[in-house]
């Protein structure tokens, strides 16, 4: 792999650093990335995979000598069509940046300005690069056809508040591609989207990338996306390279144990359990609706989940799935049914509930950075419902926060560190142990593992099965990941548009004959399969009528 002719990038031995400032302590370097080589040849794909934290979009960002937040290169080379970029200097780098080698984000949303029309944006480099405005006009018109986009020649018109989620995504890739790049580095592109988008993104890219012949770098951490996009794979981990090979090997063959493992990871099955006992939740015909809105966004939704059971929720974003967890736990008053838990009816309100309600019923948030004060230590974020619920105080606090956090695989240490200073996956752990101090009934868990990798997301949900097997405590887990709700659910409920489509035990709800949407969704998931995307790509233009 490294004996490419005229590779258009190449990177030597590279090492990353950034400085730590712990509380208390005096700053000290860290590395991030150490000894990291990689070839990639035009019109070839590479993709970065590993957990949190393994260094994946820090490489990427490499290639633009570019490091965030502090990052800094300080060994090792980055050459570029030859040209090692580290050494060419500011100008140097605004002729690479934008020209050579550009960037798609995980958010798209985040990356356009609301005041200005997407085609403003989209041309906006190549007009900075001396391409007449017509002509940048004519390459974004073709690029928004190849990528898919309804009515290409006006929806450059639109603001980026009036096209989808997954649209906006697209624009973002025409974005990069329309300078005519020869590196494009796609960070997370399709994560932030929902599961019906996801391929859509997915199968627009990979046509781009074959189309324009432009080299790739895809960072993710779910290999069963990068396997449908890449040729070659490099499997990161802790800032150093545990395996490099081609797609087909890395998925049907790994040589590492730590590949094996994310492999095997996408497997898991967990047995189907029977209800048994009362019902520890039961929703009947709830309806509800947001201030200021004309219609119910819930639509007499009814179910029932037993203890010790999980029930996982699906569907496409806009479906209601966290809005009926906002209406469980009494965040949205519904406008019609009743919720019973425990036995007891529930008060429509949060207000009006009681602490013991409080303590029995717990949420686990998507976002775990603003499900937290960044004032407060992990460590009394943790020990908030161990005092509020139990009035645990002192070294006994101390002692129990220290257990949860070594059941979340958070050693010692963690307790007096502050949320900005942990990973994402981190945080999302800390909030799992704050919901499981308050020893409860049922939690709500709000895609809880989205935003982990594989192998963290995989020891989350082994945490919560055996917590389950333990406690006897039930699970209503709200996901769009197929692979998620075959590693944990013993019930399924398919939601569109505020109703219940399809529920029933997980092995009956994911066995034919499905109905249209049910097909849908689970067709939406991408498969540890390689050329599965090819033949989803092929099926799709057969029904639009193509070749």
């Amino acid at each position: 792999m490294s004996d490419i002719k005229n590779p258009v990038l190449e990177i030597r031995n590279l090492k990353i650093e950034a400085t730590s400032y712990p509380p208390g302590e005096s700053p000290r370097d860290i590395t991030i990335v150490e000894g990291v080589s990689l070839t990639l040849a035009k019109g070839k794909v590479m993709g970065l995979i590993g957990e949190s934290g393994a260094g994946k979009s820090t490489i990427g960002l490499s290639s633009m000598a570019y490091g965030r937040g502090g990052v800094r290169i300080t060994g090792g080379e980055v050459l570029v069509n030859g040209i090692d970029i580290l050494k060419g200097g500011a100008a140097g780098l605004r002729k690479l940046r934008g020209k050579t080698v550009t960037y798609v984000s995980q958010s798209a949303a985040a990356s356009f300005n609301p005041a200005r029309k997407l085609m403003d944006q989209v041309i906006e480099t190549s007009l900075a690069l001396g391409v007449p405005r017509s002509e940048a006009e004519a390459r974004a018109v073709a690029l928004f056809e190849k990528l898919g986009l309804p009515s290409p020649k006006t929806i450059g018109n639109r603001y980026p508040h009036q096209v989808s989620g997954g649209q906006l995504q697209r624009a973002m890739t025409a974005m990069a591609l329309c300078p005519q790049p020869e590196l494009v580095v796609f960070d997370e592109p399709t994560t932030a989207l929902d599961v019906t988008t996801q391929i859509e993104v997915l199968a627009a890219i990979k046509e781009a990338i074959r189309d324009t012949g432009v080299a790739a770098l895809y960072i993710t951490h779910d290999l069963a996306v990068v396997a449908q996009v890449s040729d070659e794979i490099m499997v990161l981990r802790h800032g150093a390279m545990v395996e490099l090979g081609t797609a087909e090997q890395i998925i049907h063959a790994p040589r590492e144990d730590y590949s094996r493992d994310l492999v095997s990871v996408r497997q898991v099955n967990h047995a189907q359990k029977p209800a048994e006992g009362e019902a520890v939740l039961k929703i009947n015909d709830i309806s509800a609706r947001y201030s200021g809105l004309k219609f119910d966004v819930l639509k007499q939704v009814t179910l029932e989940l037993a203890a010790g059971q999980t029930l996982a929720v699906v569907g496409e974003s806009g479906s209601g799935k966290s809005t009926l967890a906002r209406v469980i736990t009494g965040l949205l008053p519904p406008n019609g049914g009743s919720i019973e838990f425990g036995g007891r009816t529930l008060s429509p309100s949060l207000k009006g509930r009681s602490k013991e309600d409080l303590r029995e019923l717990q949420m686990i948030y998507q976002m775990a950075d603003t499900a937290m004060n960044p004032r407060q230590t992990v460590g009394a974020i943790i020990g908030r419902p161990l005092e509020f619920y139990f009035g645990l105080k002192g070294a006994a606090k101390r002692k129990r926060v220290q257990e949860l956090l070594d059941e979340i695989e958070m050693g010692a240490g963690f307790a007096d560190r502050y949320p900005a200073e942990l990973s994402g996956g981190q945080k999302q752990r800390v909030c799992i142990a704050r919901a499981l101090a308050a020893k409860p009934k049922l939690i709500i868990c709000d895609e809880v593992t989205s935003a982990l990798d594989p192998l963290v997301a995989d020891g989350i949900l082994k945490l919560l099965l055996n917590l389950q097997k333990e406690e006897g405590v039930a699970y209503l887990f709200i996901t769009h990941d197929l692979a998620t709700v075959k590693a944990i659910a013993d019930k399924i409920a398919v939601m569109y548009r505020g109703e219940v489509v399809r529920d029933g035990g997980r092995d009956t709800v994911l066995s034919p004959p499905f109905d249209d949407y049910t097909d849908l969704l689970l067709s939406s998931v991408p498969e540890m399969r390689l050329g599965w995307l090819e033949e989803v790509i092929a099926h799709r233009k057969m029904d639009a009528g193509g070749e």
